[in-house]
């Protein structure tokens, strides 16, 4: 039997020159035969429709984010500031009726074997930001999987269930966290928006037979995806913000 390797991204963000980069670079660590999308598909970027067209043919296992719900219309945009709003709004005003309608499908939390999927956290699905311990100690609390995955924050970092332990720790370009009997949570960090420094778009292998998760950076073509964004009319600062990693 073939042992598996799971790509795991999360908040794509519309940035398919991103996504296109990151699905290449994980062929070569022959990763991408499953895919888990933990939210986020759309927003901010230029190009909403042609990165969920690219999801669906990959078949991959997603869940909601919070833009996706806001482009779907199943949620105001009352908590969003008001670059992201902007965004998110001109994202829904891009869709179909069927892109709208599989945003609007997709589940707030998914199990698919030892692994959870969720955009925020358990505790909130939607909007939490599981930055610290404490965030962590509450998922830790409902998680009844080995290792759940997480999106939301755009940075990648690591936390395990240890006395004493559960901090999350961030993760650098080449990490591998070796999985054991202690339950773990993991954020790929971003593919379309990363906001840890570095601008290289951000991913994660599963990897089944070794029982390990790593991290990996890829570099894509950002003045491109910086250009779809201008010629969309979309705020100047989500150009000029893929360029910095912030």
């Amino acid at each position: 039997m073939r042992l598996l390797r799971t790509l795991v991204i999360s908040d794509v963000h519309s940035n398919l020159d991103a996504l296109d980069a990151v699905l290449a670079d994980a062929e070569t660590r022959d990763a991408g035969g499953r895919v888990f999308c933990l939210g986020d598909i759309v927003g901010y970027n230029a190009q909403p429709r042609e990165v969920i067209a690219r999801l669906r043919e990959l078949g991959a296992i997603c869940v909601a984010g919070n833009h996706d719900l806001a482009a779907a219309g199943l949620i105001g945009v009352e908590e969003f500031n008001a670059v992201a709003a902007e965004a998110a709004l001109w994202s829904g005003e891009q869709l179909g009726d069927d892109e709208r309608a599989y945003l609007a499908g997709l589940p707030l939390t998914q199990v698919v074997d030892d692994a959870t999927l969720v955009h925020g956290s358990l505790r909130d699905p939607v909007w939490e930001y599981l930055l610290d311990r404490f965030a962590a100690e509450a998922q830790f609390a409902l998680q009844q999987t080995r290792v759940g995955f997480v999106g939301h924050s755009h940075i990648p970092f690591a936390a395990v269930d240890t006395p004493g332990g559960g901090t999350p720790r961030p993760m650098l370009d080449g990490t591998r966290l070796a999985l054991s009997r202690d339950r773990a949570i993991v954020n790929p960090g971003s593919v379309g928006q990363p906001r840890d420094g570095d601008p290289r778009a951000s991913y994660a292998v599963y990897d089944d037979g070794t029982q390990t998760i790593t991290w990996h950076r890829v570099a894509y073509d950002v003045a491109a995806a910086q250009r779809r964004v201008r010629e969309a009319g979309l705020p100047e600062v989500l150009a000029l913000r893929l360029a910095r990693g912030r």
